[in-house]
């Protein structure tokens, strides 16, 4: 958010700001499945650990003085790097350590976990941009990954390597890779369930990407900004609450399809409210509202999440996993990039409410598959395990 705005402030331009914001998902669309078979490679509580150390190591090179523009972009894309493992072994490890509901209870609090842990970042991140330099906020961000790296390391209970379920020797990377793929490629639960999540998150959080230039067209400053962006992660909270909580296990997965519409639809009107009201704050605060209630409706995240584990075998969720959430933050990069350049054509309200529009549209066909899917389980690569043997 920090160098977001900063490249803003300095380009006044869109579709940099957008690229921007975009560069910490790029990692994933490029080498997300690659990085992701680590997961499986190594004991997923060593590549926890690691990556976040690392980050934290990044993330305060970044705050040293003086560092140029374009050093601060690259170290962003390096700190990046490290969520496609850290993602992987994070979900996989939940999966092998959790079986039926008491996983979707725990994925849903993570999830809950994780939006609370946005919506805070966001208003706060505003307020610091206010009080602090791009540098001070910096070196707040990777004292939370140290913190993040020394509490697993302190509380994390190891577990051997998941490779070995195969009864293999060694493997290269690129066949892990190869596996993880092809698995998905040949089952069409697998391919139904990455449409709706790839599709659907691709055109509801296409704001974030020219959030601080919309923000600029209602006349808002930074922390108006934070509030911007917070508001979607706090109605997933909400929602993912109601969700896990509310909603008996066996409804949660019919209620994906009206989910994503509410995801949606909202996007499309905050983008109509900033085009007919103009600025102010009450087109903002309906925009806010807005987003709110499309977060509301992205919990469908939560039983898909499901879905996906119970159609995937153990040994291949590490993999399956880091395809599955490569794509899901390449197509947010790739929905931020197409906001801005949008935008730079018409305007941060007309992109917003172009992705709303066409977003449900899309997403139709991937609904209809989830649907005549439901109950299909993926069985391992051809060649893989006893089975292919």
């Amino acid at each position: 958010m920090a160098l977001t705005v900063l490249v803003y402030q300095r380009t006044e331009s869109p579709l940099l700001s957008a690229l921007t914001f975009a560069t910490s998902y790029l990692p994933w669309l490029l080498g997300g499945p690659l990085l992701a078979t680590i997961a499986d490679r190594f004991p997923r509580h060593r590549v926890l650990i690691a990556t976040d150390a690392g980050r934290a190591v990044l993330l305060a090179t970044m705050a040293i003085p003086g560092m140029p523009l374009w050093a601060m972009l690259a170290l962003l894309f390096a700190v990046s790097l490290g969520s496609p493992p850290f993602e992987s072994a994070r979900s996989a490890l939940m999966a092998d350590v959790l079986e039926g509901d008491r996983y979707a209870v725990a994925n849903s609090l993570t999830n809950i976990t994780l939006q609370l842990a946005q919506v805070f970042g966001f208003v706060v991140a505003g307020a610091l941009l206010s009080l602090l330099s791009p540098a001070g906020a910096l070196l707040i961000d990777a004292a939370t990954f140290a913190v993040s790296a020394l509490w697993l390391w302190a509380r994390l209970t190891p577990r051997p390597a998941p490779a070995g379920e195969l009864g293999e020797g060694p493997r290269s990377i690129w066949r892990d890779t190869g596996d993880g793929l092809r698995l998905i490629r040949h089952s069409p639960r697998l391919l139904a369930i990455v449409g709706v999540l790839w599709i659907g998150s691709l055109f509801a959080y296409a704001p974030e990407g020219v959030a601080a230039p919309w923000t600029d067209e209602f006349g808002k400053g930074a922390t108006a900004l934070g509030v911007l962006l917070a508001a979607n992660p706090l109605g997933v909270t909400i929602g993912g609450l109601v969700i896990a909580r509310l909603v008996p296990p066996a409804r949660r997965e019919r209620l994906v399809g009206p989910l994503v519409v509410l995801s949606l639809a909202p996007v499309l009107l905050a983008g109509v409210v900033g085009l007919v009201m103009g600025a102010g704050s009450l087109p903002f605060g309906l925009a806010v509202g807005l987003l709110f209630v499309s977060g509301l409706g992205a919990a469908w995240t939560i039983p898909l999440n499901v879905s996906f584990v119970q159609a995937v075998p153990n040994a291949f969720r590490g993999r399956a996993f880091g395809v599955a959430v490569s794509g899901l933050y390449g197509v947010q990069a790739l929905g931020a990039l197409g906001g801005g350049l949008v935008a730079e054509g018409l305007s941060a309200g007309g992109a917003v409410a172009a992705a709303g529009a066409v977003g449900l549209v899309a997403v139709a066909p991937a609904l209809v598959a989830f649907r005549r899917t439901q109950g299909s389980v993926a069985g391992p690569p051809a060649g893989e395990g006893p089975s292919g043997a």
